[in-house]
């Protein structure tokens, strides 16, 4: 080999890590397996290829061609993307055989456009980009990762680029492979969001009906992150007092453990409130001597507040917060006031600290919002512009009907949330309509 020989090989070695680097970048910088498939091809055209298309199927064996990519930006490249036909176990075109697991393969154009594969209808749908792009030169590579294909990835040269050879096999087999992985990963990861997300949807409790009172809740996962965490709303009838029950909490953690955690510290704290006729701050402090055995280096938030009253009033609220944002009092007229007393630190930080309680009057036709940080947190900001937001939302609203205030706080709040969201909300009856507004 001469030096100008080797100037090459080294040029397009460096050039073929160059590729992997800026692939892996792409697809680490998002969990969206699509989105992930839309950079690769940013990156590889046209750099490597003239256009490429990648393709993903699904465990049923669908397949969808979900992204063509050409270094022409004003190439018309509409109604190349979709579902693509099925094909049967036997077809013998080179997108049904990749998908099978083989590959990749050097292919022409002349040689993929024959009628050798016509019966194939994926091969006849996946040949449509030709008749548009054109191209002389086609690699086919299925994305293969632990023993399992989950789609092919087609890079196709033209004039602007030398053809492929024997030689660009081992670099296109290696991007598929780090593709592919990467592929692997983010469907994994939407799997245990997924498991998460259902076990604390079923955890969500059935709401109590009460007598001229209404009550409504509202959750929401993380818009922006997709992620999943530890929210949770609860209310029930205490046993022998009448009492009820008004409960927000947040379980420290965006994953499954936290959805689990949650449910735990959610029952632990039902069964201390039903056994217990004790006040909140002695509940509280009660079920943080509970976190602190069970579940050491976890910490949560919690608003724990009892309903007291006959039926048609008047009502008292007595509660008290574990490090939780404070509640919403909103009066009939739109008066609001933040409830700050009886704020103390979150579960899991001290289980031997005291926990005082306090005790509100609430005027008749009032509203009361209990929520979890979801609602008024926003990067770049600080908590008090989240706080003066959802008073200024909630006095605008407090004329609607609770569900309708609820569903427009949620609307119109939840823009920008990087976080799971859970909100409670109760409304007392006004005494000259004899029911609940």
């Amino acid at each position: 080999m001469d030096e100008d020989d080797g100037d090459a090989a080294l040029r397009a070695a460096l050039d073929q890590l160059a590729f992997a680097t800026r692939s892996a970048a792409a697809l680490s910088s998002t969990l969206d397996a699509v989105e992930g498939l839309r950079r690769v091809c940013r990156v590889l055209v046209p750099g490597l290829a003239d256009w490429a298309a990648a393709d993903l199927m699904d465990e049923d064996g669908a397949v969808e061609r979900v992204c063509v990519s050409h270094r022409d930006p004003n190439a018309a490249l509409t109604g190349l993307t979709g579902p693509l036909p099925t094909a049967p176990e036997t077809a013998a075109g080179p997108l049904s055989r990749v998908l099978r697991g083989a590959g990749p393969l050097l292919l022409s154009a002349g040689r993929l456009a024959t009628g050798q594969e016509a019966s194939d209808p994926l091969h006849a749908a996946s040949m449509q980009p030709f008749a548009r792009l054109g191209g002389d030169s086609v690699i086919m590579a299925p994305l293969r990762a632990r023993r399992r294909v989950l789609g092919a990835l087609t890079l196709v040269r033209g004039e602007g680029h030398p053809p492929w050879g024997e030689g660009d096999l081992a670099l296109v087999e290696d991007l598929t492979h780090r593709i592919a992985l990467a592929l692997d990963n983010a469907r994994l990861y939407a799997e245990t969001q997924a498991v998460a997300e259902r076990l604390q949807r079923s955890l969500l409790p059935v709401l109590p009906v009460l007598p001229g009172l209404r009550i409504t809740a509202r959750y929401s996962p993380a818009l922006a992150t997709a992620q999943i965490g530890g929210d949770w709303y609860d209310s029930f009838v205490l046993p022998e007092s009448g009492d009820t029950t008004l409960i927000i909490g947040d379980v420290t953690g965006h994953d499954l453990h936290a959805a689990v955690t949650m449910s735990q510290v959610r029952n632990m704290l039902r069964g201390i409130a039903c056994d217990r006729r004790e006040p909140p701050g002695m509940i509280l402090r009660r079920l943080d001597l509970a976190v602190d055995a069970l579940y050491r280096h976890r910490t949560a938030t919690c608003v724990y507040a009892l309903l007291k009253g006959q039926e048609g009033g008047p009502y008292q609220l007595e509660w008290a917060s574990a490090g939780h944002p404070p509640p919403l009092l909103v009066t009939a007229d739109g008066d609001t006031a933040y409830l700050h007393e009886a704020h103390g630190l979150l579960l899991g930080v001290d289980p031997h600290a005291e926990r005082p309680s306090a005790c509100l009057s609430l005027p008749e036709g009032s509203t009361l919002l209990l929520y979890t940080d979801g609602l008024i947190e926003r990067r770049g900001e600080s908590m008090d512009h989240g706080m003066t937001r959802l008073r200024q939302h909630a006095a605008a609203l407090v004329d609607q009907d609770l569900d309708e205030l609820s569903d427009e706080l949620m609307n119109g709040l939840v823009a920008g949330a990087h976080d799971d969201i859970a909100l409670l909300a109760l409304r007392l009856p006004r005494s000259d309509d004899g029911a609940s507004p």
